[in-house]
């Protein structure tokens, strides 16, 4: 293996990477264009029915009638993960062979936010470990397509992730987040191309994997890196103040493309320019899931682009018809837009349209162009925290509890930082009928009660290091329904705005509640 990073490592293999990568580029880019997406789609369908034939789940919905989107539909109701749970895997787990997927899953991608518990198990299986590395390759190829003369085979792509240790399971299968199976299975001749080690990816302490991060990173040529923007500003800091450097272009002259997702990006948007100080650099969104990679951003539209020949079927369901006994499920044939739709996704690893949770909005049918808007269900991810209501409303209310407080409504948006080396909060602004009897108490117990119920949170709240700890402005009694009215919306048909993922409107809800003196100073 060593010999293969070596022979795949040197100058020479660079130079020779570089122009497959540029002519797989030109490749896939064209047959992304000129693809019939409905027909694909369709294949797609029903080539994962006829494979998954055998399974309980396919027992179960009739599978040998499907011959079409129309029959699939018929007999597969739009579900979400708990009752593929509940129904199919939890009394078997990890040994899932057979139940919605005909093989052994070697992988499972634990996910957390969901109302039901702390943690998802997301089976990833080969054909899915397969989807997502085309997927990659696809986001690289449209970036090499519309930028040739960029050089990322030059240097290396940092992959900033999470926890990469993976927990072996009973069925010698793995459980970890998913950078941790990108990372096992990146091919040995990718990994010159690649950072950091395993060495140092592997480090559980993350303010201490940073700081080895930065220190070894520092002396690498660096083309590329990819993460969520709040830890990627994270690690400049620490690279600035490693190297004494002002800007990341100094530190990597090399670098040319910031791999960006997991939150809107708009907010960090001017930071990260000042931050690398280089106009080379662009930046690129994606939209990964443990479920399945759905899409990535084609630079010549600046949006998102459906990948549609992945081995995943996509149907969307419009976001007002949630709930109802038979919502309309449009496919990437019918989507209309500027309507914000529910995704519903059937992958190649044995989730039969399962409603994932996220809202999009196409701009564009064909070629299949989106915008990630959102959450089904109330949520707050501005720094990749995945904060769902329940979560918060709970938090408030144990914290309340303890402090003999009693809340009447909430709202809490970001605070997003204007300097690297000071992180980003949440704000809350809560209308108190009772007031906490010690505020700093209300926040500590509040802060730890989030980060014992939802794992992403705990991580960007540790140590401080990418969430300071959240703001409370006190609201006073009736505030919210003033504010309200103030902007013609009458109770009970309009409620107060729970969370916001801009701090757009947290700010102009704090400057009304301040200037009307409905703030509790």
């Amino acid at each position: 293996m060593k010999f293969i990073e070596l022979l795949t490592g040197n100058l020479v293999s660079r130079r020779v990477a570089e122009t497959g990568l540029l002519k797989y580029s030109r490749r896939r880019v064209k047959k992304l264009d000129e693809m019939k997406v409905p027909e694909v789609q369709q294949e797609t369908l029903l080539r994962l029915v006829s494979y998954a034939s055998g399974t309980l789940f396919a027992r179960d919905h009739r599978f040998h009638e499907i011959n079409s989107i129309e029959t699939f539909q018929k007999n597969v109701p739009v579900r979400e993960y708990e009752f593929f749970w509940d129904r199919y895997w939890k009394d078997a787990y990890p040994r899932l062979e057979g139940l919605t997927w005909p093989d052994k899953i070697p992988y499972y991608a634990l996910s957390s936010g969901t109302t039901s518990g702390s943690t998802k198990y997301i089976p990833i299986s080969h054909q899915m470990i397969a989807s997502n590395k085309k997927a990659a390759f696809t986001l690289l190829s449209f970036f090499k397509n519309a930028y040739p003369e960029s050089r990322i085979f030059n240097g290396k792509v940092f992959f900033l992730s999470g926890n990469t240790d993976m927990k072996e399971l009973a069925d010698g299968s793995r459980a970890g987040d998913l950078s941790a199976v990108a990372a096992r299975e990146v091919w040995q001749g990718i990994r010159p191309y690649t950072f950091p080690p395993m060495e140092l990816a592997r480090i559980p302490d993350w303010e201490t994997k940073v700081q080895k991060l930065a220190e070894a990173a520092a002396r690498e040529p660096i083309t590329a890196i990819s993460g969520v923007p709040s830890w990627i500003l994270f690690l400049f800091d620490r690279l600035k103040k490693v190297t004494g450097k002002n800007t990341i272009a100094d530190i990597w002259p090399l670098l040319r493309l910031v791999i960006h997702g997991g939150t809107r990006f708009d907010p960090y948007r001017e930071l990260f320019q000042k931050e690398i100080g280089s106009d080379q650099v662009q930046f690129v969104d994606t939209y990964p899931s443990s479920e399945g990679y759905i899409a990535t951003e084609d630079p010549r539209y600046k949006l998102l682009r459906v990948i549609p020949d992945c081995e995943i079927f996509y149907e969307f369901i419009p976001f007002d018809e949630l709930g109802k006994d038979n919502p309309t499920r449009h496919t990437l044939a019918t989507v209309e837009t500027g309507v914000n739709y529910a995704v519903v996704l059937t992958s190649c690893a044995g989730m039969w349209a399962n409603l994932l949770g996220d809202t999009v909005v196409f701009e564009k049918r064909d070629p299949p162009l989106l915008r990630f808007s959102g959450r089904t269900k109330y949520f707050l991810s501005a720094f990749g925290e995945h904060l769902i209501s329940e979560e918060i409303e709970k938090a408030i209310a144990e914290a309340a509890r303890q402090t003999d407080a009693v809340y009447s409504d909430f709202h809490v948006g970001p605070i997003f930082s204007t300097d690297p080396s000071e992180p980003g909060t949440h704000r809350y602004l809560i209308e108190f009928r009772r007031k906490p009897k010690d505020m700093n108490s209300f926040i500590k117990i509040f802060d730890d009660y989030l980060k014992n119920i939802n794992e992403d949170y705990e991580a960007h709240r540790k140590n401080n290091l990418t969430m300071r700890l959240p703001v409370v402005d006190i609201v006073k009694e009736n505030g919210f329904l003033e504010w309200m009215l103030a902007h013609g919306k009458r109770p009970p048909q309009h409620k107060v705005p729970r969370m916001d993922n801009t701090g757009k409107l947290t700010e102009s809800m704090r400057s009304w509640f301040s200037s009307h003196q409905w703030l509790d100073q």
